[in-house]
């Protein structure tokens, strides 16, 4: 969801760097992986960490990051480009597509019932519904279990690193779009450079590209 198909990475950043400068941290480019594309709870304990902070205050933190950032979400976060004409052929189609997030339910929601309301998801999930979140395979593999379908048989789309590791770790093929953060080339990933270069067929063809050359 998040600098996939919802420009929100960006928001994501200003949340963090506003809970950073309260704890008296300026975030940087060094901190960049330890916040794109991680849970709410990875971040946290990232700023309280480098502020050294009490771990005790690691739910506080977290609950000020995800209410940021929720109002932030609420406000709007517009579509990735070509993610709209990407989801409405897969739903011309007949594809099932589901959406998967490290971000809490409410931010899912949120965002489903604003920037992609009137989106045929089959289901979503978020980080709170499953044990652990990305870069554990453990949404991917959750997805894919409601979908009652292989891991292998299914392309997961993302642009983080974390999340690809994620998609990689549970079996999917990844088509990946890199937002803020570079992913490295790997076994099982294609790439784009937009969502506007993807349609049904290059979906198709992740499946039957398992190394990149």
């Amino acid at each position: 969801m998040d600098g996939t198909l919802v420009d929100t990475e960006v928001l994501w950043w200003e949340t963090a760097r506003e809970v950073a400068a309260g704890l008296g941290h300026r975030l940087s480019d060094a901190d960049a992986p330890e916040v794109v594309g991680r849970a709410v709870a990875d971040t946290a304990a990232h700023l309280i960490g480098v502020t050294g902070g009490d771990s005790a205050t690691l739910p506080a933190t977290a609950a000020e990051l995800t209410d940021s950032f929720f109002r932030k979400v609420d406000a709007g976060a517009p579509l990735r480009p070509g993610a709209a004409a990407l989801l409405a052929s897969l739903e011309g189609a007949g594809v099932p597509f589901a959406l998967v997030s490290a971000s809490p339910r409410s931010v899912v929601d949120a965002v489903v019932a604003g920037s992609l309301a009137g989106v045929d998801f089959a289901f979503t999930l978020s980080a709170d519904d499953t044990v652990r979140t990305k870069p554990h395979p453990d949404p991917y593999r959750a997805a894919a279990e409601r979908f009652a379908a292989d891991p292998a048989a299914c392309v997961a789309v993302e642009d983080s690193p974390d999340g690809t590791a994620s998609a990689d770790a549970a079996g999917c093929a990844v088509l990946v779009v890199p937002s803020l953060l570079p992913v490295a080339p790997g076994r099982g990933r294609t790439f784009a450079r937009s969502l506007e270069e993807v349609d049904l067929g290059v979906l198709s063809d992740c499946l039957s590209r398992p190394e990149l050359p």
